[in-house]
Parts: C-alpha cells; structure tokens; sequence
C-alpha cells in the first residue's frame, strides 16, 4: 500500500493542502487528482485504482483544509490554476498527468492553456463551461440567482436551486428563473439560515467557474494531450453538455465514461457511481498515452 504524506503549500491569499500518495517503485507520470470545490476527501476510490504511480490529491483553496485569507472572498478559476502551477513545481517531478472533474476541470483546462507543460494528459470529465453552451447567457443567470439566493436567504435555499439546476437536463428555457423555486425540505436541506456565507460553491466558485471564458485558441495550440469526459447519464446536465460544447471547440469527440458527473465516487459523500468501470475507462485513456 503506497505511503500518503500530507503537506501544505503557502500560495498568494491561500495555504493549500495536499496529499501524495507515493509510489517509488515506478516510473510512470505521477497522477494528479483534482476538483473544485471538491477536494481530496472525494476522489479515496479513484486514487486508490492508481497503485501503479505516485497520486497526488489536493484541496483548492477556501475548501476543507485548505484555508483562503479572506474566506468570504470569490475564487476565480484564473487564481486556481497558478495554485496548480505552484503545486506542480513544488512537487519537483516536472510534470503530471492530471485527471480533473466538474469544477476541478475548468480550473485545469485553464492551468493547460497558461502552462501546458505542466501537464502531459489531462483528462476533463464534465467541465460546467456555460460560456461555450448557445444557453450560456440563461446558465450563467441561473448561477448568479443561486448566488444571491445564498446571500439574502443562505445556504439550503441556495442549495436547493443549486440542484435544480444540475439536475435539468437539455438547454434551460427563456423562462427557467420564472420558476417556483424548489422547497430546501425536499431534499433534506436546512431552511434556517444561520448567517454563514463562506460555503465554497455557492459564495466563492458558482459564477466565476460557470461564467469563465476559456482560451481555446492556447488550448488547441498546447502540448498537453487533452481528452474531454462526460458521463454516460449526465450527457445532457448543465456539467455534460459544457464537456461536450468544449470538445467541440478543441475539435475533438468527447469520451464516454461509465456513471454520471460523481461516477467516480465510491461514497465518499453518500452516492456510489461506478467507481471500478470508471478507474478502468482513466486507466485506459492514461495508458494509450504512453
């Protein structure tokens, strides 16, 4: 079983933690695992599919362990890809290939396009990119109505039109904010509000993810391998077809994985996708590379 360490990185307005998982033994690319504002605690499974390399998980700043200065304050997905630059180079390995999800993805996709040879192959399972869909204006409208959902009323009201939204399936209509908003109750969720707003999704990262432009130009250009994922039943959510809308931009075709936009999770948060297929399909397209 590979040794983790847990050490901690001093960035501009941030301290990150991060865990290696080494793996002496070997020679092949060290795998970096990554979300946002997911972070290490999500991807146990996934990392534990990787016994034949060094895997590196982190969390991005502001979330779990890994403290901002101004916890209040927005993060941009811009800010996140110099923490990756750093982390990368404090690694001292050269470079990585990086397997990044939802959030996590938008953040890579944007490490590759100022640094690609940071990173050999990224793998981009389902980047939320509204930017890139013809509904981005309505999909950016909805994030910020979350947003301010979650400064005026907290965090269950906010959470509950978080998931609505991910949960819609196909372009959203002209008239989605005209919606009766869901009930917090329906899905367990608080209705209290206890006065908080440093919650990582829904204060620091739901607009400045769905809301970046992406420089597809540099991503084209870049040395990086870049395979972009979505899941088999989450295709058509918000997160899906942003995967989709960005592989047409690279001019390449979206890859196919088991389960939908969690199937790699082996509930570290209460839901199973299909952990063992999904490790299974990254092991194929990591090991294609080379």
């Amino acid at each position: 079983m590979a040794e983790t360490k847990t050490q901690t990185l001093d960035v501009p307005g941030a301290v990150l933690t991060y865990d290696v998982r080494s793996n002496d033994g070997t020679s092949r690319t060290p795998l970096l695992i990554i979300g946002s504002p997911m972070g290490a605690a999500g991807f146990v499974t996934l990392a534990g599919h990787f016994t034949d390399r060094t895997v590196i998980t982190y969390d991005p700043r502001g979330a779990d362990r890994s403290r901002k200065h101004d916890p209040a304050s927005e993060s941009t997905p811009d800010e996140h890809a110099d923490d990756l630059h750093r982390l990368i180079q404090a690694l001292g390995v050269g470079w990585v290939d990086l397997f990044a999800s939802s959030g996590g993805a938008v953040n890579a996709l944007a490490l590759v396009a100022k640094h690609p040879e940071d990173v050999i192959t990224l793998v981009a399972h389902e980047p939320p990119a509204a930017t890139a869909l013809p509904d981005a204006d309505m999909a950016i409208a909805a994030c910020r109505d979350i947003q301010e959902t979650y400064q005026r009323r907290g965090f269950g009201p906010a959470m509950a039109k978080f998931i609505g939204l991910v949960s819609a399936e196909g372009p959203l209509p002209a008239d989605y904010l005209a919606n009766p908003a869901p009930d917090p109750e329906m899905f367990g969720l608080p209705t209290e509000d206890d006065g908080t707003r440093t919650d990582p999704l829904l204060q620091q990262n739901i607009v400045t993810c769905n809301a970046y432009v992406h420089d597809f130009g540099a991503l084209r250009a870049a040395s990086t391998r870049i395979v972009i994922g979505v899941g088999t039943t989450s295709a058509q959510g918000l997160a899906g077809r942003g995967g989709s809308a960005v592989a047409g931009r690279l001019g390449i075709a979206p890859v196919t994985f088991p389960g939908g936009h969690d199937g790699f999770s082996g509930g570290e948060y209460g839901g199973v996708g299909e952990p063992d297929a999904f490790a299974g399909k990254l092991h194929e397209i990591l090991d294609g590379a080379g």
